[in-house]
Order: C-alpha cells, then structure tokens, then sequence
C-alpha cells in the first residue's frame, strides 16, 4: 500500500491528467450518445477539467521531459486542489439546486437543446417550425445510486482536490532537492 501511495503522490499530475481526460471523455460520452445535451452549468464543470488538464498536462509533460526522477512539481499539485475544489463547489452548486435546495440563477435556461441551423431559423420566421427547447439546469436527466450526474461529479471532485492535497504535502523522500 505505501509504495502505491508514493507513486501515486509522486506522480499525481500523471494520475489527474487521466482522471481529468477521463471525466471529460463521460460527459461527452453522454452528449453524443446518451443524447443529454449539456445545460448551463454542466458545461461550467467541463471547463474546470479543461483546466485540470492544461495544469496536469503542463506539469507531466516538464517532469517527463527533464528527466524529473523526483516527480511532478508540487506546485501543481496545489494548482490541481484549489481547480479540482472550485469543480466541486460548482458540481455542489448545480446538485443543490437539481435538489431544490435553493434557486439556480435564469442564465440556467441558456444552453439549447438541439442544434440551430439555418433551415429551423427559416422555419421559425415562416411560423412553421417549433420553439427551440432549452435545458434546464435543475433537471436530472440521469442518475445513478441516488446522485444525479452533478451529484456525482461532486464526490469525484472533492475526492480528486483531496488527493491533490495529498499529493502536494507528499513525504520528504519525494520532495525534489534542496539546494
């Protein structure tokens, strides 16, 4: 278990990359073909991944390449919790207000549901086409052991800004060099 924990806190940027890669790739997965078209908010959390990614893979590909036998910096470690946190929050956001917890804000209804060409504006303007439909962002398309989809992007958050903690505050032996 310990030699697990210190390659994966060693190179934890390699690790979230994956993860970030990952989760980016299921949300895609179930817009193209699960058919759930992304609100507002969903596409919010995708851009915090994006994030993720662009650290991670910045970090990796430096460790990597300059022969790093130390690791990843820890620096972006840090980088990775405070991103992977504000996914949560987010993530945390979206579930409370699916929940009904409290109120999402109008520009939840901004993400359209279908795709708008040239042919459904004409119809629109003749009064021959139906109204475009948007997503709302307190609908649960899909859930799965009781937790929507932001529900779950919550856990999976948090868990990731954690394990970037644990990363960054790695032992000494996986520190690199003081000069």
């Amino acid at each position: 278990m310990s030699a697990i924990y210190k390659l994966l806190t060693r190179w934890w940027t390699a690790f979230a990359l994956a993860a970030a890669l990952a989760m980016l790739g299921a949300a895609h997965a179930f817009e193209r073909f699960g058919g759930m078209a992304p609100c507002n908010l969903c596409l919010k959390q995708r851009e915090v991944y994006w994030a993720a990614v662009a650290i991670a893979g910045a970090a990796t590909f430096w460790a990597l390449f300059s022969r790093a036998s130390r690791g990843t910096p820890r620096i972006a470690s840090f980088l990775l919790a405070a991103v992977f946190l504000t996914g949560a929050i987010t993530a945390g956001y979206h579930a409370g207000g699916e929940l009904k917890w409290w109120a999402l804000p109008a520009t939840c209804m901004a993400a359209p549901s279908t795709t708008i060409d040239l042919s459904a504006l004409t119809a629109l303007v003749d009064g021959t086409g139906g109204s475009a439909g948007f997503v709302s962002c307190g609908d649960i398309p899909w859930s799965f052991a009781g937790l929507s989809m932001a529900g779950w992007n919550f856990v999976i958050s948090l868990a990731l800004a954690i394990f970037s903690l644990l990363a960054a505050k790695r032992p000494k032996d996986a520190r690199a060099p003081r000069s």
